[in-house]
């Protein structure tokens, strides 16, 4: 039976609470197998992007082989930044697993993360951006625009917030299933 892949856990600003399901699922990861990694950026308040790509290459090298990088939120945006800015990324990852993006030009947008932009190119590796009806900080139309960018399958998932603690999605069993599905692919 082969090993699941590694994966990479990118939170969005301010990292995400115990409770979020990124946490929980790298909580479990941790327990069964410790194939997990997670980001740690200097600026989780005040999110630099810079930063955030640094942290995201040193979280991937750190993998024992190419990991599926887990984002949610402002982490969508830093992987999307990561994915085109970055050498040899096809090398490096097995694909991007990116839930609920915000949009950047919305007003809903932390002005601490100004330094964030839309996606600006085709994702080198597997992509699968999961985007939610009713998401307070990003419109379905906006999340699509930014999928065909990348060249990202969508699955839209129906009303879920913006797929977190507040939104009441708990642990995310669905999502840890499409997840699931995405990283057997490879």
């Amino acid at each position: 039976m082969q090993r699941p892949r590694p994966w990479v856990i990118v939170p969005g600003i301010w990292d995400s609470e115990p409770e979020h399901w990124q946490s929980r699922w790298q909580d479990e990861r941790a327990a069964r197998d410790a194939r997990v990694e997670r980001i740690a950026p200097s600026s989780w308040t005040e999110p630099d992007a810079p930063d955030w790509r640094d942290a995201i290459s040193r979280a991937v090298d750190a993998s024992d082989a190419p990991p599926v990088l887990v984002a949610h939120s402002l982490g969508v945006l830093a992987v999307a930044d990561w994915l085109v800015t970055e050498p040899a990324v096809a090398d490096r990852v097995a694909g991007a697993f990116l839930v609920a993006p915000p949009d950047p030009d919305a007003e809903a947008f932390p002005s601490a993360a100004r330094g964030f932009t839309a996606p600006t190119g085709p994702a080198p590796v597997p992509t699968l951006l999961v985007v939610s009806d009713d998401d307070p900080y990003c419109s379905p139309g906006r999340a699509l625009a930014f999928a065909g960018t990348l060249g990202a399958e969508v699955r839209r998932i129906g009303p879920a917030g913006h797929v977190n603690v507040a939104a009441g999605v708990g642990s995310w069993p669905e999502g840890r299933r499409l997840l699931d599905g995405f990283a057997d692919r490879g």
